[in-house]
């Protein structure tokens, strides 16, 4: 089995914008488990309270949030991968 040298990098100038990102999308998602945590804790009868197809809301809850972490991160890749061709652009054109 060959193995290469790893692939060389430099500084990502994209890496500020990341960051930001990164940590608006953790606060929203983590805002929204936390709501899910109390909603256990104060309220638990509600979670047992059928609310769609026969499912009740701690299903349909953590499956949404489940589903949200997918779209966030969906949100991130195309939002960071849209950052990096622009400055990459800037860069081509400053040179």
């Amino acid at each position: 089995m060959l193995h290469e040298p790893a692939a060389q990098s430099g500084p990502d100038p994209a890496f500020r914008f990341k960051k930001r990102l990164g940590a608006i999308n953790f606060f929203i998602y983590a805002a929204l488990y936390v709501g899910f945590v109390v909603i256990n804790l104060v309220f638990p009868r509600f979670m047992a309270a059928t609310v769609f197809a026969g499912l009740n809301v701690a299903v349909v809850y953590g499956v949404g949030l489940i589903g949200f972490a997918m779209v966030l991160a969906l949100i991130y890749n195309r939002a960071c991968g849209q950052q990096e061709e622009k400055l990459r652009d800037t860069e081509e054109a400053q040179s």
